[in-house]
This record gives C-alpha cells, structure tokens and sequence, in this order.
C-alpha cells in the first residue's frame, strides 16, 4: 500500500527497510556491541541490551574472517528478508494490521537471516544454524515492535 504525501511515496515495506537499517547500524555496531557487553547484566535489562546487539557487524575484528562474513552477511540479510516478509504480510486490512505485519515479518526476517548466515560460521552445521534463527527469532520477538510501529505508521 504506498501513500502520497508532499510528493513522496511511502510504502509499508520501504519504511519496515529503513527501521531495520536503522536498528541494526545503531545496536549492531562494534562500538555498541562492545559497549554492552561490558555493561549488560545478567538481568531483564541486561538481556534487552543482549538481545540489540543480536545483528553485530564489523569491518575489523579479532574474530576468524568466517565469523566476521557471517556476521555482516546476517545483518544485511535481516535488511533484505525484512522488505521481503513485510510486503508478503501487508495485504491484510485492519487497524492493527500494519503493526503484525511489521513486527511479525522482522520476526521471520531475523530467524531466516540467522538460519542462512549460520553456514558461514567456521564448523557450520544444522544445529548451529538452528540456534542461530531461534536467537534470530527472539531478537524478531523483543525489538520487532519496533518495525510494526513503523509499519503502522507507513499505513496511516
């Protein structure tokens, strides 16, 4: 659905894209990730500050070049799947609509994102791959409200 305002078209998919890529250049950043990792506790906030950092990214890292690679490719895969799973679910009327659609598309977009960039991994293997979409899946789950309020607001 594309709504025209002040000559510019936006659209529900397009506004989900520009949310996810704003979540994962401001709470996947090295400088946020280690950030959290030396502040987070082992508490409900502390697991929300985790959770953020799910879609790390680096340039440079201490990592192997495979972690790094899958690492990036999963944060622009969760970008990409985002645009993709939110135009699937859009179509639906009503009110709240646009909030499941965005919130459960970044869902399914993260889990899917995970699931793939896990065969990068050095020792990649199918539970390696299932442990990345559920934690895929949870970051979906705790910041994906995120992209349905946007979703939302693209529609109205």
């Amino acid at each position: 659905m594309a709504v025209t305002t002040a000559g510019r078209v936006r659209t529900a998919p397009g506004v989900a894209v520009l949310a996810a890529l704003l979540l994962v250049l401001l709470f996947g950043n090295p400088a946020y990730v280690d950030w959290q990792s030396r502040h987070a506790g082992n508490d409900a906030w502390g697991f929300i500050l985790k959770t953020l950092a799910w879609p790390s990214w680096s340039f440079s890292s201490t990592q192997s070049l495979q972690t790094v690679l899958a690492n990036d490719i999963k944060a622009i895969l969760l970008i990409v799947f985002t645009g993709i799973f939110v135009a699937a679910l859009v179509g639906a009327r009503g009110a709240l609509s646009g909030f499941f659609a965005g919130w459960g598309g970044y869902i399914f977009a993260a889990a899917l994102a995970g699931f793939l960039a896990a065969f990068i991994q050095v020792d990649a293997s199918l539970l390696g791959a299932f442990g990345w979409a559920s934690l895929g899946a949870v970051y979906g789950l705790f910041v994906g409200w995120i992209v349905g309020l946007a979703t939302l607001a693209a529609r109205a």
